[in-house]
């Protein structure tokens, strides 16, 4: 958690040159009894009061969508998502066409989805298509040349206070235990106390 999971799956995206949009949701903020509408969409009467809803797939046609926290998607669901990606279509709650569907999924996880596999809490399926490329992002403790370079890239002014030479090595010590996470906030605190000076 916190190691830049979401900033890689941009920079995917973008390199993709897709003309649709990246959309990025978190699979474990997602209730389970709404995940299938908020992942498929639903049609216009699909349950009482409903009006139409694209879902994400839809919402992501042309462009990217990124799955975070994929462990935690629900077990009802992970049959129908592995239908979308095989398929290559999505079923919107309610109907009974499925609709093609052009949308480059990227998934993220903070867990070990082998060691889900094996409790028979995540299909084995389902993690043999998603798992056809992987990129595993170390902990920021793991990849200290990047803190100062990192810094630089999410400042906003450029850091334009000088580091000296006991607080850059504290940075380089320092365990990281948010991550990248720790790091942007740590950034954003060193600068409001340069407007608050200023």
């Amino acid at each position: 958690t916190g190691t830049g999971k979401e900033v890689a799956a941009r920079y995917v995206h973008d390199l993709s040159r897709r003309k649709g949009p990246f959309l990025a949701v978190n699979c474990s903020a997602i209730p389970e009894s709404l995940a299938e509408s908020q992942l498929f969409g639903h049609t216009k009467g699909a349950f009482t009061g409903a009006s139409e809803h694209l879902g994400l797939f839809r919402a992501a046609q042309g462009g990217t969508l990124l799955l975070d926290e994929i462990g935690d998607l629900s077990e009802r669901i992970q049959p129908k998502l592995l239908r979308v990606l095989e398929e290559h279509t999505v079923t919107p709650v309610g109907a009974v066409v499925s609709q093609p569907m052009d949308v480059r999924m990227l998934f993220a996880t903070n867990c070990n989805l082998l060691d889900a596999v094996q409790r028979g809490k995540f299909r084995a399926d389902l993690y043999a298509r998603i798992a056809e490329v992987v990129i595993d992002l170390p902990p920021l403790s793991e990849r200290r040349e990047d803190i100062l370079r990192l810094m630089l890239s999410v400042s906003r002014t450029g850091m334009n206070r000088p580091l000296n030479a006991g607080l850059a090595e504290a940075l380089l010590l320092h365990d990281w235990p948010f991550n990248v996470r720790e790091l942007v906030k740590l950034v954003a605190e060193w600068e409001a106390t340069d407007d608050a000076s200023g």
